[in-house]
Order: structure tokens, then sequence, then C-alpha cells
């Protein structure tokens, strides 16, 4: 496998910078530019231990250390070589360019890490969580990468998968040989197996709802007439000014938006122009938009002080009515929460009323399903089943076998058994270059 390269630390100055070399090769290459104090010769480095020494490149020299990580025992599975370099983008530029000089090429985006994936070091869902630590925002968001990194989250799915495999393997014994395969009497265990199966898949399945949430945040769309105080709950919420605030009428022309963490899960707050007849058109335009975002929101918050009621159309499982202005008003109707914006009051109750709107399915040993990927093979796994226990009553093994077969495949693109190059593509795309 040819030698790859790339820097592994984020770009800009830092106090260390990491430049990352896999392949069949990277001990050549660092025995033409690493000079270790030892006088030891690179090639006889014990690996995994840490040699301070000079790293060569053209027109100057850095004091810094590199590691030596042996094939199988590395996180690509190849031999792989680390630079620890003074940080700075200048410098780590050089020593990369100096590594491509000797024969190193441009490593891509996440290539790294589908290197360890083709050597069977991590299945393609690991890879997947991996990726989703790098990049997580809230601790809910790293926990669930975590979760999917240690395949914890994919566990069922891995277990079924082998289930559908010890059937499938039945099945075809049954098509070979008949009078060793499964006989007649046994299509009532079948059937009850591939039920278990399918009710397994449908529970895990069902976490997505929760775990969609949890990945890319919950949209929560602030609605209701001009002055009853959306921009200030606006503000209350995210608890610094994002909205400015005005008695005028019309004051929010456009959606106006800030990020806010209840319970580790990401809320994007979205404050919306106020619902009236007779605005001109900027206003109005305004409108329209504030009618699209209520529209797609996950959440929709109306915001009354009393003075009329204009609640949107759409799902009122959706919906959190809110009294705002307790501290000059009393509420005179059924509202879910009663806040004051200004003083702070309530807020907290609006903040458990938000967060207790994401549904709360998890599995009984907490995985959650947070890829749309996964979910998404997780209906086709779960459709095929449905096919394949209806189909065991009526029709022969090498039938239903076609049906099994799809439910393991659809699996196997979780785990990364039956993926292809467009599915892999798609996965390693989502990361950046040097890991």
């Amino acid at each position: 496998m040819e030698n790859i390269s790339a820097i592994s630390t984020a770009s800009g100055t830092g106090g260390v910078a990491i430049i990352r070399i896999s392949g069949d090769s990277p001990l050549n290459i660092a025995e033409a530019m690493f000079k270790p104090v030892s006088k030891i010769s690179v090639k006889d480095f014990i690996p995994y231990k840490m040699y301070v020494g000079d790293i060569i490149c053209e027109g100057f020299t850095d004091y810094g250390m590199c590691v030596y990580f042996k094939a199988p025992h590395s996180f690509t599975g190849e031999d792989v070589i680390e630079f620890h370099c003074h940080g700075g983008e200048r410098l780590a530029k050089a020593v990369l360019e100096q590594t491509f000089t000797l024969g190193a090429r441009a490593a891509d985006r996440g290539e790294f890490t589908k290197r360890a994936f083709l050597n069977g070091k991590l299945t393609l869902s690991a890879c997947e969580g991996l990726i989703d630590m790098i990049n997580a925002e809230s601790n809910a968001q790293l926990r669930a990468g975590n979760m999917l990194f240690r395949e914890k989250s994919v566990k069922k799915i891995t277990e079924a998968q082998d289930k559908l495999k010890f059937i499938l393997a039945s099945l075809a014994a049954d098509v070979d040989y008949p009078e060793e395969g499964v006989a007649e009497s046994e299509i009532g265990d079948l059937e009850q197996s591939l039920s278990q199966i399918y009710n397994d898949l449908k529970g895990v399945v069902a976490t997505y709802s929760r775990g969609k949430h949890i990945r890319g945040g919950v949209s929560v769309a602030l609605c209701g007439k001009p002055n009853v105080g959306k921009s200030s709950l606006l503000n209350a919420l995210l608890g610094y000014d994002r909205a400015i605030v005005s008695s005028e009428a019309g004051t929010t022309r456009d959606a106006v938006e800030g990020i806010t963490y209840i319970n580790d899960v990401a809320f994007k707050i979205i404050d919306t122009a106020g619902l009236r007849e007779g605005a001109g058109y900027v206003e109005s335009q305004g409108i329209e938009i504030a009618k699209n975002v209520v529209a797609s929101a996950d959440i929709v918050v109306y915001v009354s002080d009393g003075t009329g009621e204009q609640i949107p159309e759409g799902d009122l499982s959706r919906l959190i009515k809110v009294f705002n202005k307790a501290d000059v008003n009393t509420p005179n109707g059924q509202y879910d929460c009663v806040i004051s914006a200004i003083n702070g009051e309530g807020i907290e109750g609006l903040k458990a009323a938000l967060y207790n709107k994401i549904p709360s399915v998890t599995t009984a040993d907490g995985q959650i399903i947070c890829e749309e990927r996964h979910a998404e093979a997780l209906n086709r796994a779960i459709y095929s089943l449905n096919l394949a226990i209806e189909g065991v009553k009526y029709f022969p093994a090498d039938l239903v076998s076609l049906d099994i077969t799809n439910a393991w495949s659809a699996l196997g693109e979780i785990t990364g058994e039956t993926a292809n190059e467009s599915i892999i593509s798609e996965v390693f795309a989502k990361f950046c270059v040097g890991k």
C-alpha cells in the first residue's frame, strides 16, 4: 500500500503539530528525514516508543519527536510514523512537504480511517461514530458518537445479522439436502425466530425519533402576534441579547436564531416576525418566512400576552402555548407555561417543556440510532423480514431466503459487511484530511 501523509492536528498556531504517514514503507521516509539524539537507526526503533531528535526539512531543521506504530497493531493496520514538531502552520506544512519529496502522497479526506476500515481495524459504523465524536458540539452528541464508535449502538443489529446468517445457512441446507435441512415441522420455529428479529429491529429503529434530534439538534419556532415578547423570550432562552427588543410592532422582519443547550441537547431557537393583518410589504415578507419556519420546526412555541390568539394550524403535538408578561398581567386561559421573559420567571419550566417534547424512546440497554443512513437501512431490513415472515407460510425455502438475504444485506450496509463503494465514499467524505 502506497505511503500517505497528512497533518493530523488542527491548522493554525499551536504548541505541537503532528504529521502522520501510513503505508508499506513509512520507515524509509523517517530514516531519510529524522536523526535521533540517541544515534539509533530509525529502522531499529522500538514500536510505540517516542524518540527525540532532529526533523530535517528543506532549508531548516526542527527539534522534535518521532514514534513508530508497527503493523498490524496501529490505527490503520499498516506501518505508521508520526512526527511531532513545534506547532505553527508554515512549520508543519514544511515537514509535510518533505514527506512528499521523499515519496509519500497527500492523504485524501478520512483516508487513514478508511484504511483502518479496509484493514479490518474498525467497522463502518465505528468509523461513523468516530467522526461523530470529532464533530460533537454537545455532551449528548459526544456520548452517542462514542456508543457508535464502540459499537454499542449497533449491537442488536450485529446480533440480528448473525442470526439471519444462521437461518440462511439452515435454509440452504434445506434446499440442497432436503433430508437434512429444515423440516416442515420446524416452519413454526423459523417464523418465530424471524418475528423475534423483526421485533428487535423495530425497537431499534424507533429510537431514531430521538437520535436524530440528539445528532442534528431540535428546531424551535417562536411565533405569535407582534409585541408579545418573542424577541425577549429568545434572549432569555439563549442567556444573552441576540434579538433587538422594541415596543414598535414589526421590529423583527426576518428569522433570528441562536443555539442553547438543554440537558446537553442542542436547541435552535428561531424568533419570527409577528403574525398580523395589514403589514407593509417588507414586514409581509417576514411573516411569510415566519409561516415557513413554523411549518418546518420540530417544536412550535406560541407566545401570547392574553390579548388574542392566532395559534398556527398544524400538528398540535408540536405546540407549546406560553403566556408571557406574567410580571404585569394574569393569564386568562389555558397555557402550558406561564413566564416573564423580562425577569426570567418560568424560563426553566419552559426549558423543561421543550426537552420533554423530544421523543424519549430508547432500547432496554440505552442504544440509540442517530444516523439517517442507519434508520433507512433498518427500515429496508424490517420490510424484507416482514415479507419473509408472511412468505414462510406459503413458499418454499429458496424463495423465502431471498427476502431474508435482502434483510441481512441491508443490515450489512450499517456494519460495512455489504456496503458498496458509494456508501463507503459517502461515510468518509464527512472526515477531514489527516484523520
